[in-house]
C-alpha cells in the first residue's frame, strides 16, 4: 500500500471509537450492568490504546537481491538490456500497525509503497538499482525510505492530541452504554413490563494478554559485546507501564492512603509480575551491596532487566542520595537501565518537579538531560561511580500521593 494515504485522520479517530462501541454492545445488557465498571473501562483502555509509530532504524534487514534484466534506454533513444537489482528493505517498527494507513492533516506529498506484517511488527518496501554500485544502493534506499516515512511524525502528533483525551472518551462511551440500559430498565419498571432477572453470574473484565518480552539475541553483522543489554522496547515498556500505573494510583487515593514506601511499592510490583513472561519481579531483592526495591530479572537465567528504587520526597538533599544509593549500593557494572520512582506528598508538585530539573545535575555522577517522557518522568544519562565510561540510563519518576 501507498504509506500514510489510506484514512484520513480525520475520519480514523471516529471509526476507532466506534469499534469500542462496538465491543461494548456485543457484551450485552447483563453484562455492562454487572461488571465492575472500573476494571472493565481499565481492559478497553489498554486493550485500544494508540501508540505511537516507531521505526527501529538499527533493526535494518536487506535481503540478497533479485538479478533480472531490463530494457533501457540511453540518450539518443537506443535500447539497451541492462541488469537489475531489486532489494527488499526491512525494519521492525513499534506503535499501531494501523497507523501507516492513516493520512494526517496537513499531508505532505510524498509517499511509498510498503508492506507491513502486524504480526512480528516489521515494515518493508524495495529499491531497484542498475549497478553494483554501494552509492548508488545507500542513495535509492535513503530516497525510498524519506518518501515512504515523510508523514510518520505528522501522524504521530495526531496520536500524542488524540491520547491526551483518550481515557476520558472511553470512560464517557462505556457510561454511555451503561446509562441506556439503566433508562431502559427504568422505563420498563415504570410501566410494569418484566425484565430479566439480575444474573447471579459473576462477571469479570477480560485481561489483556502478557506481553511477551524475549531474551535479546546476538544479530548477524553487529559486533559483539559481552555486556547484556536490556532492549529499549522493554525498557520503554516497562517505563511506560509503571508510569500509567502511577498516575492511575494518583486519581485513587484508597490505594495509597496510609501506605508507607513498601506499601506503595507493592502496587507496582503486583504491575510488572503480572505484565511480562519469561520475567519475575521481586521486591527488596539482594543485589550487590543492598536491597533494591524492585528487580525485573528474566526467569532463565536471573539476570537482570530493571533495577527501581522507591522514595518518599523529603527534599533536595535526600533526592540526591536516593541517587547515590542506588549507584552506589545496587549497581553493578552490568546493569544499565534504572530508575528512581518517588512518592510525593507536598501539596505543591509544581515546585517539587521543578526541584528536581533544577538539582539533578548538581549529581555527582549525571552526565547529561535526555528528554522529558512525561509531565513528571524524566530520562537522563548518568555513569557508574568508579567508570565514567559506562553510561546507566536513570528514570525519575514523581507521583503526588497527597490525600491524607
Amino acid at each position: 500500500m501507498k504509506a500514510f494515504t489510506k484514512i484520513s485522520w480525520l475520519d480514523f479517530p471516529k471509526i476507532y471509537y466506534q469499534n469500542i462501541r462496538e465491543e461494548i454492545s456485543s457484551k450485552g445488557k447483563d453484562y455492562i450492568l454487572n461488571v465492575d465498571e472500573t476494571q472493565f473501562t481499565e481492559y478497553l483502555i489498554e486493550k485500544y490504546r494508540i501508540e505511537p509509530l516507531r521505526i527501529i532504524h538499527d533493526s535494518e534487514e536487506v535481503s540478497p537481491p533479485v538479478k533480472s534484466q531490463e530494457r533501457l534506454n540511453n540518450r539518443w533513444g537506443e535500447q539497451y538490456l541492462a541488469d537489475s537489482y531489486i532489494f527488499k528493505i526491512q525494519y521492525h517498527f513499534e506503535g499501531k500497525a494501523d497507523l501507516f494507513a492513516v493520512k494526517p492533516n496537513p499531508f505532505t506529498y510524498a509517499s511509498y509503497d510498503i508492506e507491513i506484517n502486524s504480526s512480528n511488527s516489521t515494515v518493508s518496501f524495495h529499491i531497484k538499482i542498475f549497478k553494483q554500485d554501494a552509492t548508488a544502493f545507500n542513495k535509492a534506499k535513503s530516497e525510498a525510505y524519506s518518501e515512504a516515512f515523510t508523514n510518520l511524525n505528522k501522524v504521530n502528533d495526531h496520536v500524542a492530541q488524540f491520547n491526551s483525551d483518550y481515557e476520558r472518551v472511553v470512560s464517557s462511551i462505556f457510561q454511555q452504554a451503561k446509562n441506556k440500559y439503566l433508562e431502559e430498565n427504568a422505563f420498563f419498571s415504570a410501566i410494569n413490563v418484566k425484565v430479566n432477572k439480575s444474573t447471579e453470574s459473576i462477571f469479570t473484565a477480560p485481561t489483556i494478554k502478557k506481553k511477551i518480552i524475549t531474551q535479546p539475541k546476538a544479530t548477524k553483522n553487529k559486533e559483539f559485546s559481552s555486556v547484556p543489554t536490556m532492549s529499549k522496547e522493554m525498557y520503554d515498556d516497562v517505563l511506560k507501564v509503571v508510569y500509567d500505573s502511577g498516575k492511575s494510583m494518583e486519581k485513587k487515593p484508597a490505594l495509597y492512603i496510609g501506605k508507607d514506601e513498601e506499601g506503595l511499592r507493592d502496587q507496582f510490583l503486583f504491575v510488572l509480575e503480572t505484565r511480562y513472561e519469561g520475567t519475575t519481579a521481586t521486591g527488596e531483592t539482594f543485589n550487590r551491596g543492598g536491597k533494591a526495591d524492585i528487580i525485573l530479572k528474566y526467569a532463565t537465567d536471573g539476570s537482570n532487566l530493571f533495577i527501581a528504587e522507591c522514595k518518599i520526597w523529603h527534599g533536595s538533599s535526600e533526592f540526591l542520595k536516593a541517587i547515590s544509593q542506588l549507584f552506589d549500593r545496587y549497581l553493578t557494572w552490568r546493569d544499565s537501565k534504572v530508575a528512581l520512582m518517588l512518592f510525593v506528598k507536598n501539596k505543591d508538585i509544581i515546585n517539587v518537579l521543578e526541584t528536581i530539573k533544577k538539582d539533578i545535575s548538581q549529581h555527582e555522577y549525571y552526565s547529561k538531560y535526555k528528554s522529558d517522557r512525561g509531565e513528571s518522568s524524566f530520562s537522563y544519562e548518568f555513569h557508574l561511580p568508579n567508570d565514567i565510561g559506562k553510561k546507566v540510563e536513570l528514570e525519575v519518576m514523581a507521583f503526588h500521593f497527597d490525600k491524607e
